[in-house]
C-alpha cells in the first residue's frame, strides 16, 4: 500500500545525485512534478556519515521516488536544498501506507 497521491499535497523537482566524478559531484537530470508533503521545520538528523546535522525541511514521497542522499530538491516555494539522509517506510502485511522520507538541509 503506497501514500495516496492526493494525500501529497505539494510538487517538488528532484535532480538525484549520481556520485562524484572526475570534476567534481555529478547529478542526473531533474525529475520534475514529483508528488510530495514538505514539511519546513528545523530538526536534528543524521547525515550518512552518522554526523548530526539540522534539517530544515522534510519531504514525504511516494516509495518509488529516486532520491540519494547528495541529490539537488527544489522546494515548492522555490527554494533550492540539499537531500541529507533518505529513509524508505514499510511495514508489509500492515494496513500502513509505505513512503519516502528526505531530509533536507
Amino acid at each position: 500500500m503506497k501514500v495516496p497521491a492526493v494525500a501529497l499535497r505539494h510538487r517538488v523537482t528532484i535532480a538525484p545525485f549520481l556520485g562524484d566524478g572526475p570534476y567534481g559531484p555529478a547529478w542526473g537530470p531533474p525529475v520534475e512534478d514529483v508528488h510530495a508533503l514538505v514539511s519546513e521545520v528545523v530538526k536534528m538528523t543524521r547525515d550518512s556519515t552518522g554526523a548530526q546535522v539540522v534539517s530544515t525541511a522534510q519531504v514525504l514521497c511516494l516509495p518509488d521516488v529516486v532520491c540519494p542522499a547528495g541529490s539537488r530538491v527544489t522546494l515548492p516555494d522555490g527554494r533550492r536544498t540539499v537531500a541529507i539522509s533518505v529513509a524508505q517506510h514499510t511495514a508489509p502485511g500492515l494496513p500502513v501506507p509505505a513512503s519516502t522520507e528526505v531530509m533536507c538541509e
